[in-house]
């Protein structure tokens, strides 16, 4: 069990919030002046982790904070009392005992609020080794953006911004594509028109055996575990993973329908033979930084798995 004083941790807990203040500022500002942006508010829309969760450093699992009053109140966290300390002294992980001190000065990530987390940790554990155990397929083209808005005029708008080829040119890109969606949270969003178009039919509890790494979906939604998995895991590795699915992002609806060029979004026109070149290209560089961060998320849910009761 590592000891960290409040002098080492506390520029860790500083530069990780400014690392990620970066994308959240703006967006704070955004929120307060009521503006929508369509690509970066995706983030903290779509997702459920808040901007104050995503600014709190944690250590995660097996790390004692000193001095850390905030972290006492945390999800997970216990204020570790000197019966807790000398358990923990008896098997240090280093080799050198931690120091006794007052109840209300160190504080840890609980035992048993890992031993809760069990389920979540087989779950997540299966899914992402399923999915680093698949070979990554790039032909999907985005073509799921697409497909939420197919025949868009028979069951409502999904965004207020403009489709670039107008709806009929829209729904002929669909109809005249092989669609091979393996996303289920990209695939629950089709319209009915869309769905029977699509040659995989995943489902809600069978991800295991759709998911892949060359998906931008499943890229993205590294961040969504890593958020899950907190505070039991380091933060640097949730703000790696959200900065893949903040870049992600911007590939996802630069390929979608939609015309973003007053935001600033050249679009990537996988109607044509050079916008899917591109697109490949884009999301074979994405498969690659996903793939590491993916087998630390395993790595980390294999640790704790280990450490439950």
């Amino acid at each position: 069990m590592k000891v960290l004083p409040a002098v080492e941790w506390r520029p860790r807990a500083e530069a990780h919030a400014a690392r990620v203040d970066a994308f959240v500022a703006p967006h704070l500002v955004r929120r307060s002046e009521q503006v929508k942006h369509p690509v970066h508010d995706f983030l903290f829309t779509y997702y459920s982790q808040r901007p104050a969760q995503l600014r709190r450093w944690h250590p995660g699992f097996g790390v004692v904070l000193e001095d850390a009053p905030d972290h006492a109140g945390l999800k997970g966290y216990e204020v570790l009392g000197l019966d807790t300390l000398a358990a923990l002294a008896a098997q240090p992980a280093d080799g050198s005992p931690l120091a006794a001190r007052p109840a209300s000065d160190q504080v840890a990530v609980a035992q048993s609020y890992v031993d809760a987390q069990r389920p979540l940790l087989t779950q997540v554990h299966a899914l992402l080794s399923a999915t680093a155990g698949r070979a990554p397929q790039f032909g999907c083209f985005g073509l799921h953006e697409w497909a939420m808005v197919h025949r868009a005029a028979e069951f409502g708008k999904r965004h207020d911004w403009p489709l670039r080829l107008g709806q009929e040119g829209t729904d002929a890109v669909v109809e005249s594509h092989r669609i091979g969606c393996s996303h289920f949270d990209a695939f629950r969003f089709f319209t009915p028109t869309a769905r029977p178009l699509n040659t995989l039919q995943p489902g809600r509890d069978d991800r295991p055996s759709f998911e892949q790494p060359g998906c931008l979906h499943a890229g993205m939604d590294l961040y969504k575990h890593a958020f899950r998995l907190t505070p039991m895991i380091p933060s640097d590795l949730v703000a790696d993973c959200f900065e893949l699915a903040r870049d992600i992002r911007e590939l996802d609806m630069r390929a979608a329908p939609y015309d973003l060029v007053d935001l600033g979004f050249e679009p990537v026109r996988i109607e044509t033979a050079e916008g899917k070149a591109a697109y490949v290209e884009a999301q074979r560089v994405f498969a690659e930084r996903g793939a590491p961060l993916r087998a630390r998320l395993v790595a980390e849910c294999e640790r704790l798995l280990a450490a439950t009761a």
